[in-house]
């Protein structure tokens, strides 16, 4: 009997999977041809009806917050979780500029008349169900519900359990508003189930999901990547560096490195290691380490580090490769450029790194040859962020090659078609 009802709840499980994939696919065939000024207006809308039931918005975070302690979060974890006033706002303006932002779809991206007379358009359109899995981050909901549907997409929104009482009430006032503003209610559905069991059915329904996007940890990430049978758009890790190079100003590498590793622990453009060239590290070593110590960093560094900076413990080569997402950081003196970036394309994650340094030449050595999504020169790698990058909200950052690289925005969550008007021409 109990094998019957196992069974049963599977099916059952993988009944609710199918109807709502189907039901994505249905709403993303009529989202494909909704006029941009609607989608902007729902994202307006649904701006304004966030900042005015920020109350309620609260209580429900308020249950998840509560909760959180039994399910092992880290304060870390715990911060990505709390909805404030200001990350409410921020959820409603970050609505407000995806409205702001130019409609990607129907545009046309390049085109010719050939010698026939045919003309022949690159015109781009949606990619059509996203299947979105992520942890922790209420606001999340938000950002990768507006750039789905802004681009054209239906977003099936699968949470952690951790944050269900925020996103299922989030969840909840987008799809009215849609519905409101003339866009099928079913183009944002929130998985209402816990059960691990579901990820893996919505990872088989490749003829109604276009693509599978995680954003959350590693492990949660390579599942996916192993079972999704559509495209899975991803970054495993990230370590992300930066190099001080021996032409750097100090005073500005301390300034990065600082704002790179402490402007937010438990985020993937966090810089979770420091590479120093040997000519400036016995200058900057010790202005640094007294920096980061400060804010309460740990500090774990190769012999030549140890030696400038005493308080410093002993790097492990899995301290080179590690994606720390707490107040840990590995420091390497590194002999040249070409070490660095040797040591970065070895140790790093393909996310972000960035070099320090007023020597033009090393800076365009080290953006050539670092193999990463995004290089920064002189500049922070926390700037790694759709946001910052005018994408509007990123539903993500992809260290892959295919189909999308960086801050996934609104036209990394497009494909194309060709277009072709004739006038009878047929093919000799």
């Amino acid at each position: 009997m109990a094998i019957a009802d196992t069974t049963a709840a599977v099916d059952e499980l993988y009944d609710y999977c199918l109807a709502t994939a189907r039901r994505a696919q249905a709403a993303s065939a009529e989202l494909a041809v909704v006029p941009g000024a609607v989608k902007n207006a729902w994202l307006r809308r649904s701006a304004g009806v966030l900042r005015e039931r920020y109350e309620e918005i609260q209580r429900a975070n308020a249950l998840d917050i509560a909760a959180a302690p039994s399910y092992g979060l880290t304060p870390a974890a715990i911060d990505r979780l709390k909805l404030t006033p200001k990350t409410v706002d921020g959820m409603a303006r970050a609505l407000e500029e995806v409205a702001a932002l130019q409609d990607p779809i129907g545009e046309t991206i390049e085109g010719s008349v050939r010698p026939n007379g045919l003309d022949i358009r690159k015109i781009r359109v949606p990619l059509g169900v996203v299947f979105f899995i992520y942890e922790s981050r209420p606001n999340v909901t938000v950002d990768a519900a507006a750039i789905c549907v802004k681009s054209g997409n239906a977003v099936i929104l699968r949470g952690g359990k951790e944050a269900l009482h925020s996103n299922k009430l989030l969840a909840e006032i987008l799809a009215a508003t849609a519905l409101e503003c003339g866009i099928p209610a079913d183009a944002v559905q929130l998985v209402n189930t816990t059960d691990r069991g579901a990820v893996g059915h919505f990872l088989k329904l490749d003829q109604y999901i276009s693509v599978a996007i995680p954003r959350g940890g590693e492990s949660l990430i390579r599942r996916v990547a192993d079972e999704a049978r559509m495209p899975v758009i991803k970054h495993f890790d990230g370590n992300c560096h930066v190099y001080v190079d021996a032409a750097a100003d100090l005073a500005m590498a301390t300034a990065i490195t600082v704002n790179s590793k402490c402007h937010r622990l438990g985020v993937c453009n966090a810089a979770e290691s420091l590479l120093v060239h040997q000519a400036v590290a016995a200058e900057f070593l010790p202005q640094v380490a007294a920096a980061l110590t400060a804010q309460g960093i740990e500090l774990r560094g190769c012999p030549a580090t140890r030696r400038f900076v005493p308080s410093a413990k002993e790097a492990t080569e899995a301290d080179f490769g590690a994606e720390y997402l707490g107040p840990i950081i590995s420091i390497k003196v590194v002999d040249s450029v070409l070490q660095a970036i040797e040591h970065i394309n070895r140790y790093g994650s393909h996310h972000t790194d960035s070099i320090v340094t007023g020597d033009l030449d090393a800076a365009r050595e080290f953006t050539a040859r670092v193999d990463s999504a995004a290089v920064m020169v002189n500049a922070s790698t926390r700037f790694n962020d759709g946001g910052e990058f005018g994408l509007g909200a990123e539903i993500g950052i992809s260290t892959d090659k295919f189909h999308a690289r960086g801050p996934c925005g609104l036209k990394e969550l497009t494909s194309y078609k060709y277009v072709v008007y004739g006038t009878g021409q047929t093919r000799q």
